[in-house]
């Protein structure tokens, strides 16, 4: 050993990778798919019978001049003795698609070296790599890591830059918006105080401090109206002014206007609270353009918003003005009410359900008695359960009804007889309506999925929409002859012009389940509700529902719909009658049915009851509601 000359110490050289046989170096590839007479890639590779391999064009040619192989000379006497080698092609072509890859990989990443790549170019090394050669590489390798990481952080930043770039301007945005919001509320408050001032110079001579009173301060005291009026019959003289004994009244009278303004207001501000949030975003889409922009400098708006807060905060409850009772008798277990409607003047109202019998109370002899029980002034029997009734427009005793039979039939109210009857429906007929305009033109719709058009004069329908599904309820519009609505089992409300029936108008979609009312608001809203628990706001020009309204509970029966304009009515499956007004969407008051009980079930406890309020109507545009339940109770309900 000590007398061996030392050596440098040689590196074992790394094998390339293998695939499909072949090793990955260019100088084995070459070597593999090289043709020995053009040395270039192969080209249409044909093998000779000695067993090489080369592009059919080049060995073609060296057969005509010689007949030898040119790789090992061995006599070829024919052409005909060399043939296709598909093995080789094969391999030829899946190596010029890894060469295409890796010019496409290599394009794609610009920036680096793949470590197989990198291994790739150490295995072309020659292996007597000295420090020097080593220490070149790794400060390339150093350089290269910094660059990466120097970019890396590079970017990073970049990105949070753009989030919170991002962040504040969605921040900006909202900044301008809520500042755009302040200032139409500055204007407000503004042109509020402006027109307090000017109606308080008209209060100043009752004697009332208007300011004191709406902001909440003590009311004049009761020493000073106790004292005024145990003199008021001796005039007093103060400062040369003397006292008329009128004026102790007005200090009393002046106490009096202070609780009742006191108590108005703190029941205005008590539902203005628990609505807070619906009131706001009802006047900034009132008062602004569009959400988010700038205000609209017109006064109306406000009006229009004063107006909307004045009907919200107008109620607070009802008053009960009559009960009445529609169950045949106290036996008589199911008594639901279907259909509530006032006449055309608003003096009669006729009551119909499942007891087969319509029955016409006069509104002003109801509210007059003072006894519970009540007799209708006019009584008609039908063959089957009834589901809807209506009364015409034009003609004073003309009414309509609908029944489970599918049979439409007119009746003289007054004097309880029929005067015609419909009998095309195939099934159940759910609903009926009078048109408004042309006093001898009805409606109904049926489970059979059609709605037929009559005339009073005529015995055969004398037009038909065919719907795709059940048609739950059918209406016409107020102030039009041709224009009719619908809501069907396809949870759509269907718009149709009577002039021409190919196409609807508009198909209103929104609700989840079946449609079983369809109401006018007027002549460009409708209102809609659906066993989904939803009342729907339309305008009958547009695809999507004005407002949603959600409070109430409907999910399988048929619980009424009514309006008077501003506010809409509707029944719930947990006994109560709910009132809201069209320009919000939660409730604004609610009416609680007690539980009735036949003899037959009274040992049900209340929760087993099931009872629904099944029939909503307005008295006119009034406040006043009528309203039925499934136990046959019907309650006139004033609204206060």
């Amino acid at each position: 050993m000590a007398g061996r000359t030392p050596t440098r110490r040689r590196l074992k050289r790394p094998q390339p990778p293998i695939y499909n046989g072949i090793i990955n170096t260019d100088e084995d590839k070459n070597n593999d798919f090289v043709c020995p007479i053009c040395f270039d890639m192969i080209e249409e590779a044909h093998m000779t019978k000695c067993g090489h391999s080369f592009c059919f064009k080049c060995i073609q040619q060296s057969l005509e001049e010689s007949n030898r192989c040119p790789k090992c000379n061995f006599v070829i006497e024919k052409t005909d003795q060399i043939f296709p080698n598909f093995l080789l092609n094969e391999l030829i072509l899946k190596h010029r698609q890894r060469l295409e890859e890796r010019k496409r990989v290599k394009l794609d990443q610009p920036n680096g070296m793949k470590l197989t790549e990198f291994q790739e170019l150490l295995s072309h090394e020659d292996d007597n790599l000295d420090i020097t050669d080593v220490n070149l590489m790794l400060e390339v390798l150093y350089q290269k890591k910094t660059r990466l990481e120097a970019d890396s952080i590079a970017a990073q930043n970049q990105i949070l830059k753009e989030f919170l770039q991002h962040a504040r301007r969605r921040k900006q945005e909202q900044l301008d918006k809520l500042m755009g919001e302040v200032s139409v509320l500055d204007q407000d408050m503004q042109r509020v105080q402006e027109m307090m001032s000017s109606h308080q110079s008209k209060y100043q001579h009752t004697g009332l401090d208007m300011s004191r009173v709406l902001n909440g301060h003590d009311p004049p005291s009761q020493a000073t109206s106790s004292d005024t009026s145990s003199s008021s019959l001796v005039p007093v003289k103060t400062e040369g002014r003397t006292d008329s004994p009128s004026e102790g009244f007005n200090v009393s009278k002046n106490v009096s206007r202070y609780h009742w303004l006191n108590s108005t207001l703190a029941s205005r501000r008590t539902r203005l609270d628990q609505h807070f949030d619906d009131l706001e975003k009802c006047y900034f889409s009132i008062r602004l353009k569009e959400f988010g922009q700038t205000e609209t400098h017109s006064t109306d708006s406000l009006c229009e918003f004063t107006d909307s807060l004045t009907k919200f905060t107008k109620y607070s409850g009802f008053r009960p003005l009559a009960t009445l009772s529609y169950a045949s008798d106290i036996y008589n277990g199911s008594s639901i009410v279907s259909s509530i409607e006032f006449d055309r003047d608003n003096e009669y109202f006729a009551i119909a359900g499942v007891t087969k019998k319509i029955k016409v109370f006069e509104y002003g002899t109801v509210i007059r008695d003072a006894v519970d029980i009540h007799y209708p002034c006019s009584e008609m029997a039908c063959n089957s359960k009834i589901s809807c009734v209506c009364w015409s427009s034009y003609h004073k005793g003309m009414l309509a009804s609908s029944d489970y039979e599918g049979t439409v039939t007119l009746w003289d109210a007054f004097n309880a007889t029929k005067s015609r009857m419909f009998q095309e429906h195939e099934k159940r007929c759910w609903s009926v309506d009078f048109n408004h305009v042309d006093p001898k033109l009805l409606a109904s719709g049926s489970d059979d999925a059609k709605v037929k058009l009559w005339a009073t004069n005529m015995e055969h329908s004398v037009a038909c929409l065919e719907a795709k599904a059940n048609v739950c309820c059918v209406k016409f519009n107020p102030n039009s002859r041709f224009h009719i609505a619908f809501g069907s089992a396809d949870h759509c409300v269907h718009y149709y012009d009577l002039r021409n029936t190919r196409q609807a108008l508009n198909v209103l979609k929104g609700h989840r389940k079946a449609v079983s009312y369809a109401k006018f608001v007027n002549s460009q809203e409708i209102v809609s509700a659906s066993t989904d628990s939803q009342l729907k706001l339309w305008h009958v020009s547009q695809s999507h529902c004005t407002r949603t309204f959600q409070g109430h509970i409907n999910e399988k029966n048929f619980v009424g719909l009514a309006s008077n304009g501003d506010y809409v009515a509707c029944g719930s499956e947990n006994n109560s009658l709910y009132v809201y007004y069209k320009g919000l969407s939660k409730q604004l008051i609610t009416f609680k049915f007690d539980t009735v009980r036949s003899v037959l079930d009274k040992e049900k406890k209340e929760e087993d009851a099931n009872e629904f309020v099944s029939a909503v109507c307005f008295k006119g545009n009034s406040n006043v509601v009528v309203a039925a339940n499934s136990q046959g109770t019907i309650k006139v309900l004033e609204m206060i």
